[in-house]
């Protein structure tokens, strides 16, 4: 057959949008104008974005966040794509244990997915940390651990409260975590997994992760494994990037290790992350992981590539892996040709960094 005769097949995504507050609006804008722009000069796929309001701002003005049926809502779409929450109106617990945390545990996104590396034309803060030096893939577990939401306040006499927060750990979610995470390692050149945990102080929930950790690595005999305490992995991820490669650790610690990663690739502003659930049966959601910053918001400087490379994470995820790679080859080009946001230690503004990205894509396409 001609290639004139052969019909090419679009793919039809369905995305569910919460832009959320601050600068997740404005990145969020940025992530879908770019998502246009490779469908427009691909050709491979369309989309359908179905936008929430679902913002703190709504929040002050009715009591709620997600109507009742919001995640029946949501499972409606192929993916979820999120800016971000928070704002300095509403109480950081009450915006995430009413938007984001329901909505990764009642969708099983119980693997939180967070890559890092130098990206072109930037720079580490580490002196020493080149460009493949730093270079990591976190799996978070991202169902329960300290975000369990078991716990409660006892006023035990006035002026005497006390707060319990239980860590939960159960066996099934440290295999399903340690699994994904061994599969992911060996998806990677090095095939090499590092275990962070905290046993030698929290002595049940972090004892039987590490004893799980340990059969589960029986399965996996060509993956080289080592463990950290949390504490010293902050110290080997500074002085020792190029020791690592891929990561699991609990909600948690991989919370906070991930923000000081992303710092030490240049800035939280580039750092994506994707909420999976493996098994498919939900969508996943994609989101950057730096928060909605009403420091810099409406100010037009946000940085949108942890946005753009969330999209990426979300195409690939999707099946479209060799658009996915685009999008993050003209982002990687956009960087390396200086066209930076401050907190990059460049000048453009978020509109310019997008509008850059976009004509790359068309440049891709053209060639």
């Amino acid at each position: 057959m001609s290639p004139s005769h052969i019909h090419h097949v679009e793919s039809y995504f369905k995305v569910g949008v919460i832009a959320g507050d601050g600068i997740g609006t404005e990145i969020t804008e940025s992530a879908i104008q770019v998502l246009q722009k490779l469908a427009d000069v691909s050709g491979s796929f369309v989309w359908e974005f179905t936008h929430y309001d679902w913002s703190s701002d709504k929040y002050l003005e009715r009591g709620w966040y997600m109507p009742e049926d919001g995640l029946e809502q949501l499972k409606r779409h192929d993916a979820i794509y999120f800016g971000a929450v928070g704002s300095p109106k509403v109480p950081d617990h009450i915006s995430l244990w009413n938007l984001i945390l329901p909505i990764r545990k009642t969708l099983t996104q119980y693997i939180n997915l967070r890559p890092t590396r130098i990206l072109p034309g930037t720079s580490s803060p580490l002196k020493s940390c080149q460009i493949g030096d730093l270079d990591w893939v976190f799996v978070r577990e991202n169902s329960e651990g300290e975000y369990a939401g078991h716990g409660g306040i006892t006023e035990v006499a006035p002026g005497n409260a006390i707060g319990t927060e239980l860590a939960i750990f159960s066996q099934a979610a440290c295999e399903r975590v340690f699994r994904f995470a061994f599969d992911t390692a060996r998806s990677r050149p090095r095939k090499k997994l590092t275990m962070v945990t905290k046993s030698n102080a929290q002595r049940y929930g972090m004892v039987l992760w590490d004893k799980i950790f340990w059969e589960i690595a029986k399965e996996y005999p060509d993956v080289e494994t080592d463990k950290m305490l949390v504490d010293a992995m902050t110290v080997r991820m500074t002085l020792h990037p190029k020791s690592l490669d891929t990561i699991v650790a609990t909600n948690l610690h991989a919370d906070i290790l991930t923000d000081l990663a992303a710092a030490l690739s240049g800035s939280i502003g580039i750092a994506p992350s994707s909420n999976l659930d493996p098994t498919r049966r939900n969508p996943s959601m994609f989101e950057p992981i730096h928060g909605s910053a009403p420091d810099i918001a409406g100010k037009g400087v946000a940085n949108p590539i942890g946005a753009l490379w969330s999209a990426a994470e979300m195409l690939r995820w999707l099946g479209a892996g060799r658009e996915a790679d685009e999008l993050v080859k003209s982002i990687e080009t956009v960087t390396e040709a200086g066209v930076r946001t401050r907190d990059l230690g460049g000048v453009a503004t978020t509109k310019e960094v997008t509008d850059t990205v976009c004509k790359e894509l068309e440049n891709i396409y053209k060639n």
